[in-house]
């Protein structure tokens, strides 16, 4: 192992490249890699006549140490686009934030007679909860996604959709 270590160390020599060793990278580094770097689903060709009449909406959910809220953007099948900016009374988590923020969007989208939607979120933690991959253990988790079940009954189409972090700008 040393010899090739040494080959490359003379290969590398010409051209001025040093190492530097890095310092640790926190946990949190690499969950966000993987979350912007994770493929969203495909959806199949047989689903257009489904798509007619689609709704898209992206959410997105923050808190800071002066306060917390939420980002949506929703879009109709023709265009059309609403945007919303929400400042909670409230202090939430991160995570808690992205779940107001998809409530808050399937409420709106709800009052507008919406049929068919799409949305969007940067959340693994919310989006595989939604899907049903995942079952929420902790008691917060239960009764958000409860509220969510319950919101999605008055769609006949609906599904969440994980989305890297810079393609959900406009709602973050």
């Amino acid at each position: 192992m040393s010899g090739k270590l040494v080959k490359w160390s003379i290969e590398l020599g010409e051209y001025d490249v040093k190492y530097e060793t890095r310092p640790a990278i926190k946990s949190q580094v690499l969950t966000d890699f993987m979350e912007d770097n994770t493929p969203t689903e495909c959806m199949d060709e047989d689903s257009s006549e489904n798509e007619k009449g689609l709704w898209k909406l992206s959410v997105d959910g923050s808190s800071y140490i002066f306060g917390s809220g939420a980002g949506l953007v929703l879009t109709s099948s023709d265009g059309w686009t609403l945007k919303y900016a929400l400042r909670f009374g409230f202090k939430v988590t991160s995570n808690k934030a992205k779940w107001e923020a998809l409530i808050a969007g399937l409420v709106i989208a709800k009052h507008l007679e919406v049929q068919k939607l799409e949305a969007f979120s940067d959340s693994q933690l919310v989006v595989v909860l939604v899907s049903g991959e995942y079952e929420a253990r902790e008691d917060t988790m239960v009764k958000y996604l409860a509220h969510v079940q319950s919101l999605k009954s008055a769609f006949q189409v609906f599904r969440v959709l994980k989305v890297p972090r810079t393609e959900n700008a406009r709602a973050h």
